[in-house]
């Protein structure tokens, strides 16, 4: 009978006593193996790389480097280790940005036993289903042909997350669904995310962001815009994620939302060269756009490679869903380049998931109701996907990240039997 793996573990504080009384916490479970333990953050990096531990127990508060830096650079060389982040009480701030940094979960010192070996076995489990997933993207884009990683690196897909009803919580989707992408493709793709919701755009709080530079500042250097001002109006977040953030103030977004038919600055003219540029710079978009369809919208939606269209189980919202795919169909987007998201869904509404698919399209996701776990994430500024992937919620925006990701993989195969099948039609003309 094969012998189980066991969960190696890695011990990282600059505290003797507390390293010792962890490994003895831990001596009592048969399916752990404490392989090392580590007194400074810069320790835990050499040895988190010489030992490659499934979950690294990481004290925040070290001198030299503290545990965030450490979390960040370990999962930087060692993407697939699992972060336990220990902390003393009245640390909030400290939680917080650990697990931007990439932590998985928190525990506050001294922990129990059960507690400790609890809280391994659920990270544990955790990481194996996402190696589970990032593993075949790693081997796709290993087997991929130069030829089809060059035109994908300067062809980013942007994903439009839209509804025509307002409130059913495409700016949920669109954060969460950035930070899955990510999560998954790993350091192997660059993953960009877009408030286009220009007046009242809500990504910065979601993401615990501040707005000192977004979008509006592009729009204001429009002639002289390169990929260093791109740069600089973006702001990097914990999850590897780099997001253009909508305006401060709303006043602020009247150039952007300007339709202008003389080519000045403002509107679809202002939009359209930046998404370019972020396509040249980004593997994937994801755009957060507003509930309205005026000529910006319909620049953006002839950019995209897939709109993911957000519905609840509502008559209204499916109202107007419907009412969009017909515009759509009118304008010649493909119905197959847009996934429908059914949010909140929950048979108590009385309207079932397979009602709304036989009422719309077929559904690529659903996500269940969480109101608790929407509502913490958002008064954190941690989206609830990195907190706890575990939830249904997280593992309902996970079956739509999933399913964009195997959508992309076939196009990718289909372009490059195109591809393959032109060379060998262009070779028979030579012989």
């Amino acid at each position: 009978m094969a012998t189980k793996e066991q969960i190696r573990i890695l011990i990282v504080d600059d505290v003797a006593e507390t390293r010792e009384n962890l490994r003895k916490l831990l001596s009592f479970a048969p399916d752990i193996e404490i392989i090392g333990a580590a007194a400074s953050g810069q320790e835990g990096i050499e040895l988190a790389k010489q030992f490659q531990p499934h979950i690294i127990l990481m004290d925040i508060n070290m001198p030299g480097m503290d545990g965030i830096a450490a979390t960040e650079a370990i999962l930087q060389e060692v993407p697939m280790t699992q972060v336990v982040v220990l902390s003393v009480q009245g640390e909030s701030d400290y939680l917080r940005r650990a697990m931007l940094a990439g932590a998985r979960d928190f525990l506050t010192k001294p922990p129990s036993g059960d507690e400790l070996m609890g809280t391994i076995r659920q990270v544990y489990e955790t990481g194996k289903k996402r190696a589970a997933v990032v593993a075949p993207t790693q081997q796709v884009a290993q087997a991929a042909a130069p030829t089809t990683a060059e035109r994908l690196k300067h062809a980013g897909n942007i994903i439009a997350v839209y509804s025509p009803k307002g409130g059913v919580g495409c700016t949920t989707v669109a954060v969460n669904l950035a930070i899955a992408l990510q999560q998954q493709v790993g350091t192997s793709k660059k993953i960009g995310l877009v408030d286009a919701n220009f007046q009242f755009g809500d990504i910065g709080v979601m993401l615990n962001l501040s707005a000192g530079r977004s979008i509006a500042d592009l729009v204001s250097q429009f002639d002289t815009l390169d990929n260093d001002m791109l740069s600089s109006a973006l702001s990097a977040h914990g999850s590897g994620v780099k997001v253009l953030l909508a305006p401060p103030h709303p006043e602020a977004a009247d150039s952007l939302m300007i339709s202008t038919s003389d080519g000045g600055m403002g509107g679809s003219s202002a939009l359209k060269p930046i998404l370019s540029m972020m396509r040249q710079e980004f593997d994937i978009i994801i755009v957060d756009m507003w509930s309205r369809v005026d000529d910006v919208a319909l620049t953006l939606f002839d950019m995209t490679t897939m709109i993911v269209l957000v519905v609840t189980p509502n008559i209204p919202a499916i109202k107007n869903a419907r009412m969009f795919l017909e515009i759509a169909g009118k304008l010649g987007y493909p119905t197959e380049n847009i996934a429908l998201v059914v949010n909140r869904a929950d048979r108590r509404t009385g309207i079932r998931v397979d009602q709304i698919a036989q009422a719309l399209i077929p559904v690529a996701a659903q996500i269940p109701p969480d109101d608790q776990a929407v509502l913490t994430a958002a008064n954190r500024g941690v989206p609830f996907v990195m907190h706890d992937q575990s939830r249904p919620i997280a593992q309902g925006i996970l079956q739509l990240s999933e399913y964009i990701l195997n959508r992309f993989r076939e196009t990718d195969a289909e372009q490059e039997e195109e591809d393959d099948e032109a060379g060998r039609r262009l070779g028979r003309l030579f012989r």
